[in-house]
């Protein structure tokens, strides 16, 4: 198992072909996919043809990519973050959100591991990890406004509010125009180091 990052009751590791049917139960669940897609369920050949090939493909980088999260006392998939570059979601070029210099973070967790505070844990080990082994000098993250789980994930996670923006139709064709409203968040360097010197003192 090729290990990612550990923290103190996830592990993070690179996607295998067991691990199909996990990403299919995620991302058949509506409730998951509410602020994603509009809720709508997923095809199990999309997943294997399209989904999985991309999240195995980002694992060529070592540094960078789609981990899926897995729980230490159940060894269960919880779900999967990323950590990417900003230049591999085209909108945010679109849009002028981000520069190619900068890190996105994103997160997708199963329903019954919702509440229980492994997207923050998560979050942070990840930027930690950005921050202090990467050379990472910026991390962004972004959720629809009405996804305030998502939202509040950012918050705990040491990031702050910087800019709101807007999904097109063809982006996010199963939302109305009302929910297609997002929030930008992000976290430099300084302020991260900053803020880990202040909670030590």
């Amino acid at each position: 198992m090729n290990v990612y990052l550990e923290t103190n009751r996830l592990v993070f590791r690179q996607f295998t072909e067991d691990d199909l049917n996990n990403l299919f139960k995620l991302n058949s669940d509506l409730e998951v996919m509410r602020y994603i897609n509009g809720g709508q369920p997923a095809n199990y050949q999309d997943i294997e043809r399209d989904l999985f090939k991309k999240l195995v493909d980002y694992q060529t980088n070592q540094d960078y990519g789609y981990w899926a999260a897995i729980e230490k006392i159940s060894n269960k998939f919880i779900g999967w973050f990323h950590f990417l570059t900003t230049t591999n979601f085209a909108y945010l070029t679109e849009f002028n959100l981000a520069s190619g210099n900068e890190i996105a973070l994103g997160y997708r967790l199963c329903k019954d591991d919702w509440n229980r505070g492994f997207a923050s844990e998560g979050s942070k080990a990840i930027i930690a990890k950005g921050f202090s082994e990467l050379g990472v000098s910026k991390v962004v993250s972004w959720a629809l406004i009405k996804n305030k789980a998502s939202i509040r994930v950012m918050e705990k996670a040491g990031l702050k509010r910087e800019k709101e923006f807007c999904f097109s139709e063809n982006q996010l064709p199963n939302l109305l125009a009302s929910e297609r409203q997002a929030v930008m968040y992000s976290l430099n360097k300084e302020m991260f180091f900053n803020t880990t010197t202040d909670m030590i003192c």
